[in-house]
């Protein structure tokens, strides 16, 4: 997921590669208000946050269907996204307004992202939630770059992925990037035989796997992969 006005000004220690950080509002949005909260997000949100130290992007992703919104803002760093918690909060309150829903606020390591090509409108995305024990996340992050990643690339339309993971808890979300809701539809059945190679030898449980249309993706995080 890209964006062409976002820009990356952070860097991490010498060898170790950047460190992203991700805060992903959930929203559970009113469907007949779905268009003004994604309006709302491109026109308001996004240039508000454009101008906040070391935020790197934005994404929104929405189930029409559900109702179920999320929008991911992206950090360069722990700091710059704790920092920027007091001035982002209204901003939140008010898609919140916007989307006639209540949210529901997580923080994240961005330990995996890895593009073959930009998305294009269309777009789509598949979200897996799972958990694994917290003291087996790095190793669950390894075998997502080292398995799981080179299936996904396999599958028809494949866009992006991303690995969100919260290490406190275990819990992490996979989101694969699509270049249509018919390639979505089509690669489903593979991408859920994969999963299942993937979910095994990790040791993870999933929780949830939901669909989503890319309403916005505004990311500038580097290649984590």
């Amino acid at each position: 997921m890209e964006v062409d006005r976002w820009r990356h000004r952070g860097a991490a220690p010498s060898g170790k590669g950047p460190i992203v950080y991700a805060r992903s509002t959930t929203i559970q949005a009113q469907p007949t208000s779905i268009d003004d909260g994604v309006t709302h997000v491109r026109d308001v949100v996004m240039p508000a946050l454009e101008g906040i130290d070391g935020c790197v992007g934005l994404s929104l992703l929405v189930d029409r269907e559900s109702g179920r919104c999320i929008v991911t803002t992206a950090w360069e760093s722990e700091e710059a996204m704790r920092a920027a918690a007091e001035r982002v909060r209204p901003l939140r309150e008010r898609a919140a307004e916007m989307f006639g829903g209540t949210t529901e606020v997580e923080e994240w390591d961005i330990a995996v992202l890895h593009r073959d090509h930009r998305s294009h409108e269309g777009a789509c995305v598949r979200a897996i939630w799972v958990k694994v024990e917290p003291d087996q996340a790095d190793r669950a992050i390894d075998i997502y770059k080292v398995a799981a990643l080179p299936m996904m690339e396999d599958l028809e339309g494949f866009c992006s992925a991303s690995l969100l993971v919260d290490r406190a808890t275990g819990r992490a979300v996979s989101s694969e990037t699509f270049d249509s809701l018919e390639a979505l539809d089509r690669n489903r059945e593979k991408a859920a035989a994969d999963r299942l190679i993937g979910i095994q030898e990790a040791g993870a449980e999933v929780l949830e796997v939901c669909e989503f249309e890319l309403a916005l993706a505004h990311l500038r995080v580097p290649e984590l992969a």
